[in-house]
């Protein structure tokens, strides 16, 4: 299988080359911003041109490629795996159209951990009533982190809403400051913590009257992320066209 990788000479651009490297799979090469000499592999012009030599293309780069990317992908016919985070509705809806024509996984994390954290908080959506449960979001990243909060986070919230049957922009509360009055009863509320090197950590706590119940997941490594990004990739370059997570692609879904 021929993988290429947008952002290649990034943090995770790097550990991603190293896994489809380790996966046995053919690097074909990336793009990236620089050029970095002893690269080893070849850099493409534009996201098109790699497409065009590549089965699969996995993209952890900037929000700001998302629209452009999808387009490009779609006008391809090859399959896409996205990892890029802080993306907008716009954006989100632009992968979801490039996906009726290619297919698609993404997803605000890769990692089989934090996946099977997300099931759980789907589930203890369900199970614990929003009247008496209030649901918390705490998470910590590196200082370089530009968007808040996480990918993986409002994955999170959009879990426990799910479970609870409502939308996670009818009840999100982030970030907040000064008077902002008693605590709307079913909200979820998010708080972004930005320091030091920290790859990643997630807390979703429960908190009724009487008891607390917290579910938490701490990354050590990138490289959890690409391996399950380059898994990803194996799996989806022989699906049909449609838009996919990661849930489907451990078997969860």
């Amino acid at each position: 299988m021929r993988i290429g990788i947008a952002g290649i000479t990034g943090r995770m651009g790097q550990l991603l080359a190293e896994e489809a490297r380790a996966a046995g799979a053919d690097l074909i090469g990336g793009i990236a911003l620089d050029a970095p000499e002893g690269l080893g592999v070849p850099l493409f012009p534009d996201i098109a041109a790699m497409a065009a030599a590549a089965d699969v293309v996995i993209d952890f780069t900037h929000a700001s490629t998302a629209q452009a990317h999808a387009a490009a992908m779609a006008a391809c016919g090859k399959a896409w795996v996205v990892g890029t985070t802080g993306l907008s509705a716009a954006d989100e809806a632009a992968v979801a159209a490039a996906a009726a024509r290619i297919p698609v996984v993404y997803a605000s994390n890769f990692s089989a951990g934090v996946n099977l954290v997300l099931a759980l908080a789907e589930r203890m959506g369900a199970t614990l009533p929003a009247e008496t449960y209030d649901a918390e979001i705490i998470e910590m990243h590196h200082r370089q982190k530009v968007d808040a909060p996480s990918g993986t986070a409002v994955a999170m919230g959009r879990a426990v809403a799910k479970g609870r049957g409502v939308l996670l922009d009818d009840v999100m509360e982030s970030g907040r400051h000064g008077h902002t009055g008693a605590r709307r009863t079913g909200a979820i509320g998010f708080a972004a913590l930005r320091g030091g090197q920290v790859v990643g950590e997630h807390s979703l706590i429960f908190a009724s009257g009487t008891e607390h119940i917290v579910l938490t997941h701490r990354a050590f490594d990138r490289r959890t992320f690409a391996t399950g990004a380059v898994r990803a990739a194996h799996w989806v370059v022989s699906q049909p066209p449609r838009l996919y997570t990661m849930m489907d692609v451990l078997g969860m879904a």
